[in-house]
């Protein structure tokens, strides 16, 4: 059974080692979306094949007690950059083939050499894929391996007359195991923190497209929500005075004729928005500043509004205005079609580092949806929220229904 490996970013295991060790990206970086085993690494294991027939074909030279390498010998030097082949999907069975074939090789007698160079290369694939108690088991068995070849059973293995390797040896070697190991483990590491990075910066974006998202859409739903409900109003009262009072009905359908002028104008602001991603807006957002204009419209829609104003009136950064404005201009919406009063009051509180918003009317409800379950009630907690602030939504004990908004806000400096 395959290996099971923990991922950075908390999803499923890996089964085959992270994907970066199976993809031909390059040696110190993964190459995400690489997939298990794409492509052979015939290229490196054909420079290794070279490097290791070459190599032990001139070390022979000066171990004349060897066995000389005869075909057996050369297919044997071989046969481990040949099985590297297959490293990227299978590293462990790859790593303990490696390890058979160079113990064979040592057995048999043949003169040391870059054999040991295609070990490296099967533990270093093997660690920096993930498996690494698989890697330090191949290492212990190459290791027992070459202990009872060259210090215990050389006397019954070729070449004859063979004595015992020098102990010293065996420092060397140890060295250069843990080179190996050390370098495979650093590139382990450092891959596993770039997958680490990599993960985390695409669920950075991945939040910043949902967030951006959603305030395109309640952006959109504020300002379709609020001109919409307008022209409802006013339709009706067009119609129904078309014949009695055509003077009154033209004016409904100036209201009508204004509150989407206004929709269409904000609604391409936003879609520039998507366009043209990063560019200032053409035109400023609005805010509080716009109130008036909201008064007007509110009233073209047959509610009458009181403002409020408490407190030294500051100055706001445009974010905070826009959701104080897009919170008034809800709520007023949700009067004009939830509520059977003709009045509102809007009520704005100015306080160190503190804006309060209170829309209350005296109702009744005329049977809509009117409680917190709402997409309006729901955007406006979201820009709250955004804010740091919070939103209280709820039935008055005299029929009516009151929105209170708290938001925290940094006046914005002027020169």
């Amino acid at each position: 059974m395959d290996e099971q490996h923990s991922r950075p970013d908390g999803e499923r295991p890996w089964r085959h080692g992270p994907p970066w060790a199976h993809g031909g990206a390059p040696w110190w970086r993964p190459r995400p979306g690489s997939r298990n085993g794409a492509g052979l690494p015939w290229r490196s294991s054909l420079v290794l094949a070279v490097i290791v027939s070459a190599g032990t074909g001139l070390a022979a030279r000066n171990q004349p007690d060897r066995e000389s390498l005869d075909v057996l010998g050369r297919l044997l030097l071989l046969a481990g950059p040949a099985v590297l082949l297959v490293r990227r999907r299978h590293p462990v069975a790859a790593l303990y083939a490696v390890v058979v074939v160079t113990l064979v090789y040592l057995g048999a007698g043949y003169p040391y050499g870059p054999v040991f160079l295609t070990v490296a290369v099967a533990v270093f694939s093997a660690v920096v894929a993930g498996h690494r108690r698989p890697a330090w088991g191949a290492v212990g068995l190459l290791w027992a391996g070459h202990l009872l070849v060259a210090h215990w059973l050389y006397a019954y293995l070729p070449p004859a007359g063979d004595r015992g390797a020098d102990w010293g040896q065996e420092l060397v070697g140890a060295a250069w195991i843990a080179a190996v190991l050390a370098a495979a483990e650093a590139v382990r590491v450092r891959r596993e923190q770039w997958a680490r990075e990599h993960a985390e910066r695409q669920a950075a974006e991945k939040r910043r497209v949902d967030e951006e998202r959603l305030r395109i859409a309640r952006e959109l739903h504020d300002v379709l929500a609020h001109s919409i409900s307008v022209i409802n109003v006013q339709a009706g009262v067009g119609l129904a005075l078309l014949d009695a009072d055509p003077e009154q009905a033209r004016t409904a359908l100036t209201t009508i004729k204004a509150a989407s002028k206004e929709a269409l104008g904000e609604v391409r602001q936003v879609l520039d928005t998507l366009r043209a991603p990063g560019e200032a807006p053409r035109a400023p957002a609005p805010g509080l500043g716009r109130l008036p204009e909201l008064v007007e419209q509110a009233a073209g829609a047959g509610l009458r509004v009181e403002v409020v104003t408490e407190g030294e009136e500051a100055a706001l950064v445009p974010g905070a205005d826009l959701a104080a404005f897009r919170i008034v201009q809800e709520a007023l919406t949700n009067v004009v079609r939830h509520s059977g009063s003709r009045t509102a009051r809007v009520g704005i509180a100015y306080a160190p580092g503190r804006l309060a918003l209170t829309v209350e009317d005296a109702g009744p409800a005329t049977g809509g949806e009117s409680g917190g379950s709402g997409r309006g009630l729901v955007g406006m907690r979201e820009r709250a929220a955004a804010l740091g602030g919070t939103i209280e939504a709820g039935p008055r004990a005299d029929g009516g229904f009151r929105v209170h908004a708290e938001l925290p806000i940094e006046p914005k400096e002027t020169p």
